[in-house]
């Protein structure tokens, strides 16, 4: 396993180009966004995503998170955006929010729950942001957290915990321990599934 000590303004390119180059070959990376620590692969890595499930002990119908870097690129992976869940979108992202929506078939059979859904994020972070444009393609993205639930926030716990189990650990410092807020649009109407960091500005 590696560590990287990353700048969160300002990162260092030929860090996230490693980090990038380690997900492309079916490695599995810690990464910061704006909310916690987070798992993440590339999603054309079959092998990996079976790694985070395995690492986050998650049953296989448990959406992970898909994580761009902008929003023009979610059409080729998610269906039926109304415009009212657009507007909404570009007015939250970049921010602490995780959209659901229905997946389109770019979406690996591997990272679909049975409700054929897939979340969607645009972390406001530098990294993440980074990390993403490089690859080319969404990261798939996990939080991580404790078999109790519980957000690991600090990087030396991560390295204690995940060593031998992911191959990059991205060291930005300590996160706040507050997840993203869900709303689900996969049915066509709007569900708030979770509040978090993000704040309810659309009811």
């Amino acid at each position: 396993m590696t560590i990287f000590e990353i700048h969160e303004t300002n990162p260092q390119e030929r860090l996230i180009t490693k980090s990038v180059d380690s997900m492309k070959k079916g490695g599995v990376i810690v990464y910061p966004t704006d909310t916690v620590y987070a798992f993440g692969c590339d999603i054309r890595e079959k092998n990996a995503i079976e790694r985070i499930y395995s690492i986050k002990k998650l049953p296989k119908n448990k959406p992970l998170s898909f994580i761009f870097s902008d929003i023009s690129q979610l059409h080729e992976y998610v269906r039926n955006i109304s415009d009212p869940a657009f507007k909404i979108m570009k007015r939250a992202m970049p921010g602490p929010y995780t959209f659901i929506f229905k997946a389109s078939k770019l979406v690996p059979k591997v990272a679909i729950t049975n409700q054929k859904t897939i979340g969607v994020r645009i972390p406001d972070n530098r990294v993440t942001l980074a990390l993403v444009a490089e690859l080319g393609r969404p990261i798939l993205s996990a939080s991580v957290s404790t078999d109790e639930g519980t957000y690991v926030i600090d990087p030396t716990n991560l390295e204690k915990r995940y060593r031998n189990e992911v191959d990059i650990i991205i060291n930005c410092g300590p996160k706040l321990s507050e997840p993203s807020t869900i709303v689900d649009f996969s049915d066509g109407s709007m569900k708030i599934v979770r509040e978090g960091k993000g704040e309810i500005f659309f009811d």
